[in-house]
């Protein structure tokens, strides 16, 4: 066959390709486009039952009460006894700040993660942050670039949200000890309240790229400690963030990571302490 036929229809249709591409890419930024101008976050929609309603605090010198920390009683993922309750922090009763990550089973580089703090007397409360979804609604990463969902900050015990993901979703979780000091982890936790009570009256829409769980957290970080935790891909796919906390000195272990890991996953624990008031003490003790 002639090689100037070849070259020409090679040719052609590369053309075409980049054309079709070009055409791709210019609709979803008009598309993205016309839902930044058109479409506004709200707080007034109709929540799925476990989202439905947004925690604040009240900060008085080192007393933070804090509104609606959620305590769902569940039976499945979708089967659930909805609870909240009111609880004071003394923040010079903070002892540990803690790392948690969820990585997804069915998506590789890809889960959830949040923080957890301890106080003296065992107490712990948890925020995470996540999409709010709407009844009838489900994540999507490609829709989660188009305000398609607002973000929330869900406060919450342990025995909720660590045993939820733990113990009905069946994924793995890993808690890690933060390297921070007391007065760090004050100024943290904060410097999260801060964030929750703004958006009780100013609503925000979730970014896949740059309004997630994981570039959430390291803003905090940042907050308190600018420049602490640089861009990485880590971050946007936080299956591996644990190993980016690890390298920055964030974590207060000297394990390697795979030994890290084995020691902080929670799993086994989490499901022989499932019904003990102590649970968050509990998974966390060395056996």
């Amino acid at each position: 066959m002639d090689k100037g036929f070849i070259w020409f229809w090679t040719k052609f249709f590369i053309e075409k390709i980049i054309q079709i591409l070009g055409w791709i890419i210019l609709v979803l930024v008009l598309f993205y486009i016309l839902t930044t101008l058109v479409i506004r976050p709200s707080n007034d929609r109709a929540w799925n039952l476990d989202q439905e309603i947004l925690p604040y605090a009240e900060v008085h010198g080192n007393l933070v009460n804090v509104h609606n920390i959620r305590n769902f009683t569940y039976a499945s993922t979708t089967d659930y006894v909805p609870a909240y309750y009111d609880k004071v922090f003394d923040l010079s009763k903070l002892k540990r700040v803690y790392y948690v990550v969820e990585p997804f089973t069915d998506f590789v580089g890809a889960a959830h993660t949040f923080l957890s703090f301890e106080f003296e007397g065992d107490n712990f409360v948890a925020v995470s942050v996540e999409i709010r979804k709407e009844k009838g609604e489900s994540f999507s990463a490609l829709k989660g670039l188009f305000r398609q969902y607002e973000l929330m900050y869900v406060i919450a015990d342990e025995r909720d949200v660590v045993k939820l993901r733990s113990n009905y979703r069946k994924d793995l979780v890993y808690v890690y000890p933060v390297k921070a000091s007391p007065e760090d982890g004050k100024k943290l936790f904060l410097d999260i309240i801060e964030r929750v009570n703004g958006l009780r009256y100013e609503p925000e829409f979730y970014n896949t790229l740059t309004n997630t769980c994981t570039t959430n957290i390291a803003d905090h970080v940042n907050d308190i400690t600018p420049r602490r935790i640089p861009g990485s891909l880590d971050i946007l796919f936080p299956a591996a963030s644990d190993r980016l906390a690890l390298k920055l000195g964030l974590l207060d272990t000297d394990l390697p990571l795979e030994a890290a890991r084995a020691k902080y996953l929670i799993n086994d624990k989490a499901l022989k302490y499932a019904d003990d008031p102590m649970f968050a003490a509990k998974i966390r003790l060395e056996e």
